[in-house]
């Protein structure tokens, strides 16, 4: 379909990427949620075959066979020129507006309560109907609303109401940055998974996608389905990474500037996808899962042990002399200046195309701070997949390889040190049966910086990009935290003191706190805020207690019911592995 049109009179064009993406979801998410995409009513029948028509009246149709009664409608664009509400109306179905920008953000926390609230009390009046909700696409926007739902009104965890608008609607939230913060809000960033591929309709040009001669609405420049995240791709073509403008590197690590040339991150991003063999978009890092009692009985197979340093997590591509770069968590690429690396058959030349893994920390010692990077594993030595190599291997290899011919070149006058940034090290790992050392005191005495926990390596097991349920990380229950929302009340009770009270609330349970704690003074101000909380572990005479860490400034929501009850039992275990690692370890090696 290829004809001309003439927007001045008429309804505009039909939003980008809009002509082949699916109509609705398979199935309703949390057995309460109809998604779909905006429909456009027969104002844009001229531009649109009947194949793919997509009128108001047969969301309804469809509700019906689906034996679904749409009691709300909710519409998350910020335009109204797609359809008449008073269609949706006139099936007596509530509509609702709720503009809600979608090009470069993702809702704001006003929208996020005001959308639960809406939804909360529509429900409580009409059980059984259920609530049709659309952005342009019916995808990101649509699904983090649909998500932040499920976790704080019914209590899911972030995971499955991911999981379940993905199973919904495939292939669910596509866009990393909501993904993210999905995670941030309601779990672990650390356990958010990367973004699923496009799909195949979002790279396809539309017919009827307006030309440069026909440019788009401004009213309506609301694309929440743009590749990537705020700095998306906006080209027909498959999904590509991008530079992060404004991403920021760890604070205290000097010569490091984050590379805004598109070009040069692009080709950074994809050698290093390329190498790890990484299928997915986002950050292509090995992830280790948390230790519990469920998968600790993999420690009968053999395993290395280390400290988790309290640092930052970066890979480190050697592509060439002054050309050495590091990856966040984010996938931003970075470039440090002023740090060499040479080959161990060459000590002239520089060494090429090699990428590690490992974290960035700053050791304290005399009065001074002495940034350093800790290789702990080892991907590519010079375009040649050490990954595919068992950890034993790979870790010598960084040793000879890498270390060596460093300290070799030092002292030779090749390298010197001290006009050099930051410092590189291998990462000691130890036989599996030291790892009651490792939660001594004298051992974390010994590091010029704060441990984070540990980190358990499989040794018969070559590197895995993404998520790896093998490799395993325990923190103690001091650096495991739950965020709440805290409200102070005060008690008079007869016969005693006045009392305050931090009543500490979780997502979805605002009628009843989930715990409480005295309310010191610098908690007094907090009213209302969210604030970070540890469980202290009781010791039998006395009863376990939440402790008052640090105002979230950063985060607008608690947990949820189930990731704060997750972590209670989580500080629970901890607590048990940490007095009874060593016994647990000996006897599942004697397995």
């Amino acid at each position: 379909m290829s004809r001309k049109r003439n927007f001045d009179n008429g309804p505009g064009p039909i939003p980008q990427r809009w002509l082949h993406c699916p109509r609705k979801a398979f199935s309703t998410v949390g057995e309460k949620f109809l998604a779909f995409k905006t429909p456009l009513d027969a104002r844009y029948d001229n531009q649109v075959d009947d194949e793919f028509t997509f009128h108001p009246e047969m969301v309804f149709a469809s509700a019906k066979n689906m034996k679904l009664k749409l009691g709300l409608w909710i519409d998350l664009t910020n335009t109204s020129r797609f359809y008449d509400k008073n269609v949706v109306e006139q099936m007596s179905c509530k509509y609702v507006k709720l503009n809600c920008k979608g090009h470069g953000e993702t809702p704001s926390p006003d929208t996020v309560n005001l959308f639960i609230k809406l939804c909360t009390q529509f429900i409580s009046q009409n059980p059984t109907q259920t609530i049709g909700i659309h952005c342009t696409h019916g995808f990101n926007r649509t699904g983090f609303l649909i998500v932040s739902y499920l976790v704080q009104a019914m209590d899911w965890s972030v995971e499955a109401a991911v999981n379940e608008f993905a199973k919904a609607r495939p292939p669910g939230i596509y866009k990393e940055d909501y993904i993210n913060e999905l995670f941030q809000l309601y779990g672990d960033i650390d356990d958010a998974p990367p973004a699923p591929a496009l799909p195949m309709w979002h790279c396809e040009a539309d017919d009827d996608t307006p030309s440069k001669e026909e440019p788009e609405a401004t009213e309506d420049n609301e694309d929440d389905d743009q590749a990537g995240g705020s700095t998306g791709d906006k080209k027909k073509k498959p999904r590509r990474e991008t530079a992060q403008i404004k991403a920021v590197f760890m604070e205290g690590i000097p010569n490091v500037q984050p590379v805004t040339d598109m070009e040069i991150t692009t080709e950074v991003q994809k050698r290093i996808k390329s190498l790890t063999g990484f299928k997915q978009s986002g950050f292509p890092g090995c992830q280790p899962v948390s230790m519990d009692r469920r998968n600790i009985s993999l420690l009968q197979k053999p395993y290395m042990v280390s400290w988790k340093a309290d640092g930052t997590r970066y890979m480190m591509y050697i592509m060439g002399p002054r050309q050495v770069f590091f990856i966040d968590r984010d996938n931003a690429v970075f470039q440090i200046e002023g740090l060499s690396f040479v080959s161990s058959h060459d000590r002239t030349r520089h060494l090429l195309d090699t990428l590690v893994d490992g974290e960035m920390v700053i050791d304290r010692a005399g009065g001074k701070q002495h940034p350093r990077y800790l290789i702990y594993d080892l991907v590519s030595l010079e375009g040649n997949q050490i990954m595919r190599e068992n950890f034993s291997v790979r870790y010598r290899t960084i040793m000879k390889e890498i270390i060596e011919p460093r300290v070799e070149a030092m002292k030779e006058g090749r390298i010197i040190r001290e006009r050099e940034p930051i410092g590189i090290r291998r990462k000691d790992f130890w036989d599996v049966q030291t790892t009651s050392a490792l939660l001594g005191e004298k051992f974390t005495k010994k590091l010029g910086h704060e441990p984070d926990g540990l980190v358990f390596q499989p040794i018969e097991e070559p590197y895995q990009a993404g998520q790896c349920p093998t490799v395993l990380k325990w923190k103690p229950p001091s650096h495991n935290s739950v965020d709440f929302r805290l409200k102070i009340v005060t008690e008079n009770r007869p016969g005693m003191l006045r009392e305050r009270l931090g009543h500490l609330y979780v997502g979805g349970k605002n009628d009843t706190p989930f715990a409480f704690m005295k309310a010191t003074k610098e908690m007094i101000p907090l009213e209302n805020k969210i604030i970070e909380c540890r469980y202290e572990i009781g010791n039998g005479r006395q009863e376990g207690k939440w402790v008052f860490m640090r105002q979230r400034t950063d985060k607008s929501f608690p947990n949820s019911f189930n990731t704060a009850t997750g972590n209670k039992i989580t500080f629970e275990n901890n607590y048990f592995l940490s007095n009874y690692c060593l016994i647990l370890i000996k006897f599942f090696l004697l397995i």
